[in-house]
């Protein structure tokens, strides 16, 4: 073997780390980090989060969910409770308030770090603690978990009960003769958290597990070390309150809209367009998990050759039974398979760290490698050529997306040329970091045509300061026609009013003088017409254009006052 490069070397060291949590957190931070705060709130469903949570912390009504005005009725509280105890905290340290996106975006971001740092502590047991190590530092890096730690909603934090629960499960299973009380009392609580957070499907992954390793094994003796007599009591004591509490309130309309709704609405069809083929996460786990796929998919023929240690079956269990489900649903996105990463890392981690590990079929090798290249070179130049394609601008910064893909490849490449897979696992997880400050952090916050809300705001408080629309807008004064996407309410405030339509638009601001009204450039044809019917002559303010990215359309929105 070729004599080590200085990378190489602390690449070999850093997995023996005497701060092996320190040294994840500084990663995940770095990773994370750029564009958190300054990110635009997006759509449909960070703004839809948000500002739900938004609307609690200004009524103080911390059992029913809200959107603008009419009940959201879907997801249990459990991520508005933690939305709503960040804003609060940010106002209290005078460091953020409930206008902004990030605060409500910090459960996301905790609930990544505590998935990352989960799967290096329980997976030390399962892999070795070089492998977990690797396992985690990979984790963090992929795709699909950055762009999560943006997005103020569950999905994150969710991950972190499911990471957490299947660890506990794991040690369970592995060392059933130590295995506490105090573990076993963590395993339901958590279970608890994770279904105030995301309903279901935190106790459908351990159950499923479970059900697996049952089979497998013949029996499931070991069970009962987990204290179900007393443990599932527990669990509903933490989620029975609400349950409770929001059944009255809404006189079991939550129950019927959110099982009726959403859960069977996605098990049936693609909800909001977002159906996909069996096969779909097989064939995304390629981007969602980069840039750590080619090197899990290597390790997956050793694990299923494998799978009768106890420590790989657990994993396998973890991830077959799970992920046959996903595939099964309607409705798909890439984020939904994310509980099942912790398990594909560990797995991925420890055939790279085992010195008598057997090759990969070559194919395998391959299609790892080529998504690898793809994915950075396409990362690349993605942020190079965005600020044209959107705002018509060439970005010096965006075009340092091109040098940290090179320099990713060349460092990543490099390792797997000299059969350094574990290390090569490492340079990816630390090399893109540049690659994703670029993407993150330099481009997409800087952009202009997909942000439209903020600017309609921004608009808005240039022409009528009186009505700071997005701290206290009042009742009434602005409306907007064309445009009624979640982050325009986030970003104008609870008071928007949603038109339907260019007439309402013009009937809106003949109602009474000082009012504001956003009218898209669909509807404005038939705003000039009800105007002109009515005898009003608005006054056009100023015009917001952008590219209206969940319809996949160009956009104009006029700005007129009465």
């Amino acid at each position: 073997m070729p004599p080590l490069t200085p990378l190489g070397n602390a690449l070999d060291r850093l997995p023996d780390t005497r701060w092996p949590r320190l040294m994840l957190l500084l990663l995940c931070l770095l990773l994370w980090l750029p564009g958190f705060f300054t990110l635009p709130p997006g759509d449909r469903d960070e703004s839809r989060f948000a500002q739900a949570s938004r609307q609690m912390v200004d009524s103080g009504d911390y059992v029913r969910i809200r959107f603008g005005e009419e009940a959201r009725n879907k997801k249990p509280v459990g991520i508005h409770w933690a939305q709503a105890a960040s804003v609060h905290v940010a106002e209290a340290l005078r460091i953020g308030d409930r206008t902004q996106i990030w605060p409500y975006r910090v459960p996301s971001l905790l609930g990544a770090l505590l998935g990352v740092l989960a799967t290096f502590h329980w997976g030390r047991a399962l892999v070795g603690r070089r492998a977990a190590f690797l396992a985690a530092a990979m984790l963090a890096s992929c795709l699909v978990l950055v762009v999560e730690t943006h997005i103020a909603k569950t999905d994150a934090a969710m991950f972190a009960t499911v990471a957490a629960a299947m660890g506990l499960l794991g040690r369970a299973y592995l060392a059933p003769g130590t295995f506490t009380a105090r573990q076993a009392a963590g395993f339901w609580l958590v279970l608890g958290v994770s279904i105030l957070l995301k309903g279901p499907i935190g106790p459908m992954v351990v159950a499923l597990a479970v059900l697996t390793l049952a089979i497998a094994d013949r029996g499931g003796r070991w069970l009962k070390v987990l204290r179900p007599a007393w443990g599932v009591p527990l669990t509903l004591l933490v989620v029975a309150p609400w349950f409770i509490a929001i059944g009255l309130a809404t006189e079991g309309r939550f129950f019927a809209e959110a099982v009726g709704g959403d859960m069977l609405a996605k098990v049936n069809s693609g909800e909001e367009a977002h159906w996909g083929p069996p096969g779909y996460y097989l064939l995304t786990f390629l981007i969602a998990a980069f840039p750590a796929a080619f090197l899990v998919l290597r390790g997956l023929p050793a694990a299923w050759r494998d799978r009768l240690n106890p420590a790989t079956r657990f994993l396998l269990a973890w991830i077959i039974p799970s992920w046959l489900v996903f595939e099964a649903v309607a409705t798909k996105l890439p984020h939904y398979s994310l509980p099942m990463f912790p398990p594909l890392m560990l797995l991925g981690a420890a055939w790279a760290m085992d010195p008598l590990r057997r090759p990969a079929p070559r194919w395998l090798r391959w299609v790892g490698v080529g998504a690898l290249v793809l994915g950075a070179a396409g990362l690349g130049l993605a942020s190079a050529v965005l600020p044209w394609l959107a705002d018509r601008r060439i970005d010096p910064v965006a075009l340092l997306g091109i040098p940290a893909a090179a320099l990713f490849l060349w460092g990543v490449l490099g390792e797997i040329r000299r059969g350094a897979m574990a290390r090569a696992g490492l340079a990816a997880a630390i090399l893109v970091i540049p690659l994703y400050a670029v993407a993150m952090g330099g481009v997409l916050p800087r952009l202009s045509a997909p942000w439209i809300a903020p600017r309609v705001a921004a608009l808005l408080a240039e022409r009528a300061p009186e009505l700071q629309p997005a701290e206290r807008l009042p009742p009434g004064r602005f409306g907007v026609s064309g445009f009624h996407e979640p982050s325009q309410l986030f970003a104008t405030g609870t008071n928007t009013v949603l038109l339907r339509n260019g007439a309402a638009a013009a009937a809106f601001l003949a109602e009474a003088p000082g009012r504001f009204a956003a009218v898209g450039d669909r509807d404005i044809a038939a705003f000039r017409a009800e105007a002109q019917r009515l005898g009003l002559a608005p006054r056009e303010e100023g015009m917001v254009e952008g590219y209206f990215y969940t319809r996949g359309r160009h956009l104009v929105l006029r700005l007129f006052g009465s």
